[in-house]
């Protein structure tokens, strides 16, 4: 499959390292793009989670393929997110092509971009946390028991269903928190005179204006949505913005055990041991 070119790319919410990440499919589409810039905005190693006993070589895959953009030369933000807090400290990290912040500004076509993960809008996250960490295993869980429901309603020739975004459909208070974090954003990003507001965090790809109800003004909202349900990410080229959504039949062609990656794969493996050496360097 040829790659196509974008000038940037954006993903989040992957929490590789857990049972519901989908790091094949996010692999196939990372081989199937050539950005100018990626953005990773957040969660993207489920810290929290995280197990020696579950890291999938289909992950550590997809690191591979983060680490072969950074030697390229092709710029890459990790900006942090909740689950891989521990990150925060080393804010502000710049090696090469590779930088690591909490949040940036870009200046894209003449417009300003405001980029951070969002769980700074989320009251859980700062007063509770021992209650969110509870609900990412529970989540984590539901993921699990969904994987295996769904297999047996496609062995059935039914169609998948997900648990979790039923459940978000049904309880007015999760459509409810979406809303208050799209304008919350929107009101902040407003204020401060930007044109694009992109988050993560709720796991729910969105392109939409958004007026402010505390100044006057619009804003782009955006959201790159994740790698565990919606499989989506934000693509901006040529002007424009998009939502791409993984769908298989897009790849069918591909072979997932087909890797002349595996050339590439050889050649990261090296990438990454030289890129932690020089880290470790920066550090000490």
């Amino acid at each position: 499959m040829a790659k196509r070119e974008v000038d940037i790319v954006i993903i989040s919410d992957v929490h590789l390292g857990t049972y519901g990440c989908h790091a094949k499919e996010l692999l196939k589409y990372l081989k199937s793009v050539k950005p100018k810039m990626l953005i990773l905005n957040g969660d993207i190693i489920d810290i929290w989670q995280f197990s020696k006993s579950y890291w999938p070589d289909s992950h550590m895959k997809v690191v591979r393929r983060i680490m072969k953009f950074i030697t390229d030369g092709v710029p890459v933000h990790y900006l942090t997110g909740n689950h891989d807090e521990m990150l925060r400290k080393f804010a502000d990290f710049d090696l090469g092509s590779f930088k690591l912040s909490n949040k940036i500004v870009l200046n894209i076509d003449g417009k300003k971009a405001w980029i951070f993960h969002g769980d700074v809008f989320d009251v859980t996250m700062q007063h509770s946390k021992w209650l969110a960490k509870l609900g990412a295993v529970g989540y984590d869980s539901l993921i699990i028991l969904n994987s295996i429901t769904n297999w047996l309603l496609t062995a059935m020739g039914r169609q998948k269903m997900s648990f979790s975004q039923k459940i978000k459909a049904k309880f007015k208070d999760a459509v409810k928190f979406i809303n208050q974090f799209e304008q919350t954003a929107a009101d902040l990003a407003v204020a401060k005179d930007y044109q694009y507001v992109i988050c993560g965090h709720i796991h729910q790809a969105e392109i939409k204006e958004i007026t402010s109800t505390d100044a006057p003004g619009k804003v782009l909202y955006l959201n790159s949505g994740d790698w565990v349900e919606s499989l989506t990410a934000l693509e901006y080229h040529a002007g424009n913005w998009d939502i791409f959504k993984y769908r298989p039949e897009d790849f069918a062609k591909e072979n997932e055990d087909d890797d002349q990656t595996d050339t590439e794969d050889l050649d990261a493996k090296l990438d990454v041991n030289i890129l932690l050496q020089r880290f470790r360097q920066e550090l000490s």
